[in-house]
């Protein structure tokens, strides 16, 4: 059992329902306590179930699956939470800005949503692809484990924990909400594209900054980061934890690159909202190799993510 490594995943999620819990209660939200404790009591039978498969039936790699699934459940409710409460605080929105920066690299976001509008049929399988994005996470956790490399569920697990703590953190900081929130798009135009984000989310996104979360539900939540990209971080650290995976991993490659391609139209982002993204997932990467190096020294072996690519098992 990579008693570290569960330390290391228990420490992050405890301290974030420990900071919204708190927050939440003191400041006296409108949260949906009953549906978050759904969240949390499916994430406790899937830790007891990777316990069950750690201490009394040992299966490292089926263990590590259903802890990293446990963790992500219980981190990304959680993190959406702390995100909502962290609009009370926030500071000034810096889209102009961001778009103003787009314009001198000579990106044009309006005429590349009308290149999507004339080329429907590449727009449609984009959209289609931009929402994989979750799905490759969970795909991902299960092949890593099938495949016998467990330290790499829990290098992806941490790594995605840092990705999502640097955006909201430079987010509450300075938030921004895409291009859409700087850019009016003619009605005819938009329904052609049918983007997965749009001008009306991007108003809404405004209203929660202007008026506060209202009713937080984790089925209600939206996505509230403009910079830096979450899904360009989501894309390329799936990328780079399925670089072990003969095969599978040129197909993440190949589709996450059309997710990040995606992501200013469906997205609806401003383009130097991918290059932070992609700032924000190296370093996410960077700490997470370094948290897992702390574990002792008998064990660093195998939790440190290492380079070299896993063969497929025997069948």
């Amino acid at each position: 059992m990579n008693s570290f490594a569960n330390r290391v995943l228990l420490a992050i999620v405890a301290t974030l329902v420990a900071v919204d819990a708190a927050w939440s209660a003191l400041g006296h939200f409108d949260v949906d306590a009953k549906s978050y404790g759904v969240v949390l009591l499916l994430a406790a039978a899937l830790a007891g179930l990777g316990l069950f498969y750690a201490r009394h039936r040992p299966d490292p790699n089926l263990a590590a699956m259903l802890f990293g699934a446990s963790f992500l459940c219980v981190f990304s409710a959680g993190a959406d939470l702390l995100n909502y409460l962290l609009l009370t605080v926030a500071g000034r929105p810096i889209d102009v800005a961001l778009a103003r920066i787009d314009s001198a690299m000579g990106f044009d976001w309006r005429g590349l949503m009308g290149w999507a509008s004339a080329h429907p049929l590449v727009n449609r399988e984009l959209h289609r692809i931009y929402e994989t994005t979750l799905p490759q996470i969970a795909v991902l956790i299960v092949c890593l484990g099938l495949f016998g490399q467990p330290e790499r569920i829990y290098g992806f697990c941490v790594a995605l924990a840092a990705g999502a703590a640097i955006a909201i953190g430079f987010w509450t900081l300075f938030p921004s909400f895409g291009a859409f929130a700087v850019y009016h798009l003619p009605m005819n135009l938009a329904a052609k594209v049918n983007a997965a984000l749009d001008g009306s989310y991007a108003r809404q996104l405004q209203a929660l900054l202007s008026h506060g979360p209202g009713h937080i539900s984790p089925a209600a939540v939206k996505g509230l980061i403009g910079f830096p990209s979450f899904h360009t971080v989501m894309a390329l650290l799936t990328v780079w934890y399925a670089r072990g995976l003969p095969g599978l991993r040129w197909l993440a490659l190949a589709l996450n690159i059309l997710v990040i391609v995606s992501t200013p139209v469906h997205g609806g982002h401003h383009l130097v909202d991918v290059f932070g993204g992609c700032l924000a997932a190296a370093a996410a990467v960077w700490i997470s190799r370094r948290v897992l190096a702390l574990a002792p020294e008998d064990r660093r072996t195998h939790l440190i993510d290492v380079a070299e690519p896993h063969a497929f098992p025997s069948v």
